[in-house]
């Protein structure tokens, strides 16, 4: 593999006190933009029978791994530079990996263990023990609980959330997929919304809620890990609702501009073709320079990448995603590292001391007082002074700009249009990049 010997150009920008009525993200949210990068975990029943989405009436002794290992889960993401860990603690087919009061399609209803096990428990430990982030991901959907698609069935779902703050919290981020199919009695469920919504914020007001519409952090409109080229962290939810009533997919990529909520976007994606473990597609794994090129579409659009690694059928994360997920954080490591310049101003000219090989530009906002940049240009001027203009629309979080390799002597930035109040500071660092990551 060849590796380029490039400049890496960070720009953060500094906002000062607003005028307008733009919304500013929370502490929380804020930490949340920081964490750029975390796993799934997809586990349940559908790892032992094959299936994506169950279907309710699989038997609980279906659910058995002979050496689950959430340690081994922890040691892996940290290895890899994820920051926390979301767990599928039920899926649609209504399969609690926890022992609820208020379900018997439980993990105390099969074999494991014999009824005495509690994936949650192990992985929030496991979490602490490591400096991971525990999030849980509970489906609203059941295709088991014999309430569902009554009114009473709210109450279940309430309740069994209000167990899982209780016994396994502090719970970090809490997904919500807004799948909304029959359940046994060939009902679907009308979910009441703001009641979750209010449940959560009265019991765990630091815990960060994902929906197609938030309120905290929004789908990015697409399975494939990829965010719109134009990113808000903006979003108009009136009138929206998760799952079938959710914006069109298209505003859940690039948001709105003028939007009323801070919600920002997550990419969600697997690193096999599907969200539960299949040994069939072990040989489909991801690569790493796959997954790199997923983060500069994800993060390097200020989205935050959630990548899905499935346990296997013991209860270990397979061999094929590991290699995968460190090939990944090395090619990381070798992209981005020191720092060297900054500077401050809306427009900056960077002279680099002799020409240097470089195909990167990292940007990156302060977004403590919201965002800002709408349009932006870099300049790219070559030793032989032949130049060229890269042009984009917003930055967020951060933004990585790649490009043809070429040795440069000169960097200049533009900032075109933004909103009212703010500074530019840029940093100017060294990175690898191999030639055959760079985005098309």
């Amino acid at each position: 593999m060849k590796f380029l010997f490039p400049i890496f150009l960070l720009l953060s920008l500094k906002c000062f006190p607003q005028q307008g009525k733009y919304p500013f993200p929370t502490k929380q949210q804020l930490a949340w933009h920081e964490m750029e990068f975390y796993l799934f975990a997809h586990f349940g029943p559908n790892t032992f029978t094959d299936k994506e989405w169950g279907e309710g009436t699989e038997p609980e002794d279906v659910f058995n791994p002979t050496n689950l290992d959430c340690r081994q889960w922890c040691r892996l993401a940290k290895a890899a530079g994820a920051k926390g860990i979301i767990i599928t603690a039920k899926h649609h087919d209504g399969f609690c990996l926890w022992p609820s009061k208020y379900s018997t399609h439980t993990v105390r209803e099969s074999k494991w263990k014999n009824g005495k096990g509690d994936v949650l428990k192990e992985l929030s430990q496991a979490c602490k023990e490591y400096g991971l982030k525990f999030g849980v991901y509970i489906s609203p959907w059941d295709r088991n609980h014999p309430k569902y698609g009554t009114p009473e069935y709210n109450d279940v779902f309430v309740n069994m959330m209000k167990e899982i703050f209780a016994n396994y919290g502090p719970i970090w981020e809490l997904w919500w997929d807004g799948a909304n199919g029959e359940g046994p009695n060939g009902k679907k469920q009308v979910y009441d919304w703001d009641r979750f919504k209010k449940t959560v914020r009265s019991i765990s007001p630091n815990t960060l809620i994902f929906s197609d519409v938030g309120p905290d952090i929004r789908w990015c409109g697409n399975e494939k890990g990829i965010a719109g080229e134009t990113n808000w962290n903006y979003l108009d939810t009136a009138g929206f609702t998760p799952g079938a009533g959710a914006p069109p997919v298209d505003v859940l990529n690039k948001g709105n501009e003028y939007g009323k909520s801070w919600i920002p976007a997550e990419c969600d994606v697997s690193i096999r073709p599907g969200w539960f473990y299949h040994e069939q597609e072990n040989d489909k794994v991801k690569t790493p320079e796959q997954l790199f090129q997923l983060y500069l579409k994800s993060v390097g659009r200020g989205a935050n990448l959630l990548l899905n690694v499935p346990p296997d059928r013991e209860g270990h994360i397979s061999d094929e995603d590991s290699a995968s997920l460190i090939g990944f954080k090395k090619l990381r490591d070798q992209s981005f590292n020191k720092v060297y310049v900054e500077c401050n101003s809306d427009s900056v000219v960077i002279n680099f001391e002799k020409p240097m090989m470089t195909n990167c530009v990292v940007l990156k906002e302060s977004l403590n007082k919201g965002q800002k940049v709408s349009r932006f240009r870099v300049h790219l001027v070559e030793a032989n002074n032949k130049s060229e203009v890269l042009e984009g629309t917003t930055i967020g979080s951060k933004r990585i700009i790649t490009f043809p390799p070429r040795v440069l002597r000169r960097l200049y930035f533009v900032i075109d249009s933004y909103k009212i109040g703010l500074i530019p500071k840029v940093s100017v660092s060294e990175c690898f990049i191999p030639e055959n990551l760079i985005a098309n």
